[in-house]
This record gives C-alpha cells, structure tokens and sequence, in this order.
C-alpha cells in the first residue's frame, strides 16, 4: 500500500522522502500512517522497480530528490482503476481520483457504493438476529460492548454510504487533474 502512496504523492511532483513523509502526514495520514523506516525502502523497491528516480542533490544536505517515471505513473494509474480490496484503501484511493477519468470515478463509486450496500444489508440481518436472542436472554446488558460494536458498523456503513452517494452527486467535479 505504502508504495502506491507514494506514487500518488509524487503525482504531484519532485520530492525528498521527508517532504514526502511530510505530505503523507498532512494529507491521507488522517487515515494511514508511514513511518521513515518503511517509507525509504519503499522508496528503494520503487526505485529498483523503475517507477521512481533519484537524483541526489550537491548541496551541503546531499539529500535525495524522487521523481515519478512513466512506468511508475502507468502502475499507479492501473492500480488506482481497480476494484478497492480494502476499506482504508478506498479512502486512499478517492484521495488520488483527480487523476482518474471521469466515467472511471463514477464506475469505482459505484461499486464502492454497492459494496457498501451489501455490507449494510448483512449487518442489518445478523442485528436482527442478535435482537431475538437478546430477547430471549435473562442479562442482555452483558453483551452490551459486542451489540454497541455491531451498532458501531451499521453507523459507519450507513455513513459511507450516503458519503459515496454525496460524492457521486457532485457534477462540478467531472475534471481530471493533469500531475506529472
């Protein structure tokens, strides 16, 4: 995952991995968390990969500047394009959808959107579910932490869903930001 943050973020353009790591943590850091031990060997792999360059600078800091190679973009994009896998990978990904096409956006929304769905609709039987047993049960306040994290999951789901609704909604967002 740290990899394809980092091919977002040089999107954008040339940087040192502590601007990098800097931008992460102002940005989707709100979400996913990099530390600089991980982020300069992902740096490397991606280096070694041939999606990145890295041209150290003369300067007293002898810092090292990442630049985004076609080949990096390319992967970045095609990753980007594809089916989430995982629910902080989705915010991520929305994160870079500037660079998407627009019918491209709209068609991962509306997976996004039906996924969700399909999670709330499984969330809600089992709460019925619970809810008879809890009926039948002399002390239902036992399981009063497990039922609230059920109530937890139904607030996000429907919270997700009517935010990828919002999103959708938005027609003034039909442009394509360039990057690098």
């Amino acid at each position: 995952m740290l990899e394809y943050v980092l091919l977002g973020m040089l999107m954008e353009g040339q940087m040192s991995g502590y601007d990098l790591k800097k931008t992460i943590d102002s940005t989707v850091g709100h979400f996913y968390a990099a530390s600089f031990g991980s982020l300069y060997p992902a740096l490397k792999r991606l280096a070694d990969k041939g999606y990145v360059s890295v041209f150290e600078t003369a300067d007293s800091k002898n810092k090292k500047l990442y630049s985004l190679l076609p080949e990096g973009k390319e992967v970045f994009l095609k990753w980007l394009e594809e089916p989430q896998t995982a629910s902080r990978e989705q915010l991520i990904r929305i994160f870079f959808f500037d660079y998407l096409d627009k019918d491209v956006r709209l068609r991962r929304l509306q997976e996004y959107l039906y996924t969700a769905e399909h999670e709330l609709h499984a969330l809600e039987a089992v709460q019925s579910i619970v809810a008879k047993e809890l009926a039948g049960i002399e002390h239902p306040e036992d399981y009063y932490y497990r039922v609230s994290v059920l109530g937890y999951g139904l607030s996000h789901i429907r919270m997700q869903k009517q935010w990828i609704k919002d999103i959708m909604e938005r027609k003034d967002l039909g442009h394509v930001k360039s990057g690098s």
